[in-house]
């Protein structure tokens, strides 16, 4: 996993283009099992990569927190929003809570998630590979390829498995 994720990069700048392109299609003419495909290559993906040994996106970049997320979380720490926010987070230049530094405060060396059952659902969801109308997310998705081993090897097998 480690070589794969210092290629990852390259890589993924190689394929930026192409993979811009084949979205740019796709949001045209989504097929119309789409849904479907991302889920089944989304999971059979999950199966060949484990993220516990990568932990590439808790350690370069940071979620959105949401109201809700915020709420959670800080009643998991037994403490006041306010003073959560104050001790992890910051507001970013789109008006967003997210985190005052990288890697995840949250993240253990162990590249395990000491906050995992009431982590943002920012979190929960990515690489956001098999969510519903997945051509909608495609500049989110091309972000992803960059730093996620999963989401690029999803990609990748879309181009291959979808015509569009």
């Amino acid at each position: 996993m480690d070589e794969f994720l210092k290629q990852l990069p390259e890589m993924a700048k190689d394929k930026h283009k192409a993979h811009k392109d084949f979205f740019k299609r796709l949001k045209k003419k989504p097929p119309k099992h789409l849904d479907q495909t991302m889920q089944q290559l989304h999971e059979e993906t999950f199966e060949e990569v484990d993220c516990l040994t990568c932990a590439n996106c808790c350690k370069t970049t940071g979620p959105l927190f949401l109201n809700k997320d915020i709420e959670r979380i800080s009643k998991h720490f037994r403490m006041k929003p306010s003073v959560f926010i104050d001790t992890y987070l910051r507001v970013d230049e789109d008006n967003d809570y997210v985190l005052q530094k990288v890697p995840c405060s949250f993240l253990g060396e162990d590249n395990y998630c000491s906050i995992y059952d009431v982590r943002p659902k920012a979190c929960s969801e990515f690489p956001h590979t098999d969510r519903k109308k997945f051509q909608q997310i495609s500049k989110l998705t091309l972000k992803n390829v960059e730093i996620c081993p999963a989401a690029f090897k999803i990609v990748e097998k879309m181009t291959k498995q979808i015509k569009v």
